[in-house]
């Protein structure tokens, strides 16, 4: 069987009607991702994309959103602990789960109550 799927180039992230500025101050503000431009042809349709890594995030707008419980993005951190701290400053709460094969992490949610996780490698 050959091997198709080489890495992932991005993840899509769902956000209400006009909530780029809302996505603009947490995944680039708070967490540091530099925002990129979207395509041209794309641009009409809202939302806005960063750069994580050699990844991308596309936060996109869904007209009959419902934020994501279970499904979630992991993010890797080079400081969990100071994320947490900055998360938690910011008046985010923080849900702790047991480390899993030697990682460290706890969740969050987003400005929309999507379930976001954070991991750093021991």
């Amino acid at each position: 069987m050959s091997t198709f799927l080489t890495g992932i180039d991005h993840i899509q992230i769902a956000s209400p009607p006009d909530s780029e500025d809302a996505a603009r101050k947490f995944y680039g503000e708070l967490l540091g991702m530099e925002e990129i431009p979207k395509p041209e042809n794309l641009q009409g349709r809202g939302g806005c994309w960063f750069i994580c890594g050699s990844q991308e995030v596309h936060v996109g707008i869904q007209q009959d959103f419902v934020a994501a419980k279970k499904a979630h993005p992991g993010f890797t951190v080079n400081a969990l602990e100071e994320l947490k701290l900055r998360l938690q400053e910011a008046g985010n709460a923080i849900h702790e789960e047991p480390p899993i094969d030697g990682r460290s992490r706890f969740f969050t949610n987003d400005p929309f109550g999507n379930r976001i996780e954070f991991l750093e490698f021991e």
